[in-house]
Formats: C-alpha cells, structure tokens, sequence
C-alpha cells in the first residue's frame, strides 16, 4: 500500500483508491441502483439516482479535510474504471472507526473489497494512527462477513433483530481489529 498525502491516494496492487469527484456520480448511481446492493448495506437507498450520489458526495472532502471520516472511491489502477466505495470513519476521541463498503455486483468475486480493506486497514493504522477498526454487515450477507476475517478481524458477536430492512428485521454481526503496534500495550499512555 502506498498513500500519496498531497493526492489522497491510496495505491495497492490492483487498485487506486481516490476521493470522490462529482464527475462519478453517473458510475455511483448505476452501480447502486441495483437492489443486490440495496438489500445488503444499511444506508443505500432504493431506487438510487444521480441526485442521490451528488448528495452522498456533498460533504467528502470537508470531511476528509476534517480528519471526520475518509470516503475512497475504489477504482482500477490501469484504467481507472470505478468498482465501489470504501470509507472509514474517525472518532478521533477514543481513536477507532468503523469501515464500511460496497462493490458493484458485476465487480463481486474478485477480491476487490479485501484489497481495498487491507489498505484502509493501514492507512487506519499507519497513516492515522487508529487503534481499533471495526465493521459490521447484515447476518444474511455472509460474503461481508468472510472480507472482514479475511482482513484478519475478529467476530466480537450478533446483535439480534438490530436494524429494520425491507419492513423486517436484520441481526447483525460486528468484528474489529487492534492495531498490531497496539496490542498488550492497554491504556495508550502506558509503556
């Protein structure tokens, strides 16, 4: 993984991983229009329009500037072509964030969000200084659940009927990570 400062970028062997530009929200909402989409991310509204990628991207770069939250379009590194999205957000308090992702089902079986994942993970661990990340995904969508353990997080449990998708209840499952720096070490202040 190599992150660029000057351009936010991450770059890993397949992939840049780049802020969002207005000029994606075309390629956004084709991909997220999509009910296989919809049906496993909490906060993807169904249907899903331009408007609504321009909205989602509305507040990006403040937030990135803000240190709040890192939204990463997840795009080919030889053709720029977009994929997805992976995002990490900041609670600089208490030094965690929770990842989240999505990739285009045509995109899907490819490994995309698991490299994607990985660089996050470091730039969350390298470049910010985190000490815990966290995920979670709807019980009913295992294959989020399997990126997760293949980026090395651990399951730390269910919450039953949590959420409301589709007029039901969804259970979902949470996994985190530690720092590997960080690990054993306890209260950040001691040596």
């Amino acid at each position: 993984m190599i992150y660029d400062e000057k351009s936010r970028t991450i770059t890993t062997d397949r992939l840049v991983l780049r802020l969002f530009d207005p000029s994606d929200a075309e390629t956004v909402a084709h991909l997220c229009h999509n009910h296989a989409i919809y049906k496993t991310t909490l906060h993807i509204p169904h249907p899903y329009s331009v408007d609504c990628a321009l909205s989602w991207m509305e507040n990006h770069l403040d937030n990135f500037n803000a240190d709040r939250s890192y939204e990463f379009a997840l795009t080919n590194k030889e053709t720029g072509a977009l994929y997805g999205a992976i995002g990490l957000s900041h609670d600089q308090r208490h030094r965690n964030g929770e990842m989240g992702y999505w990739v285009g089902e045509e995109f899907w079986g490819n490994g995309y969000a698991t490299e994607a994942g990985k660089a996050v993970l470091n730039f969350a661990f390298d470049i910010k200084q985190y000490h815990r990340v966290y995920a979670r995904h709807f019980v009913s969508n295992p294959s989020s659940g399997t990126v997760m353990k293949n980026l090395g997080m651990v399951w730390e449990g269910i919450m039953v009927d949590h959420v409301i998708k589709e007029g039901r209840y969804e259970s979902v499952a949470f996994y985190g990570i530690i720092n590997p720096v960080h690990l054993g070490k306890g209260h950040p202040d001691s040596s």
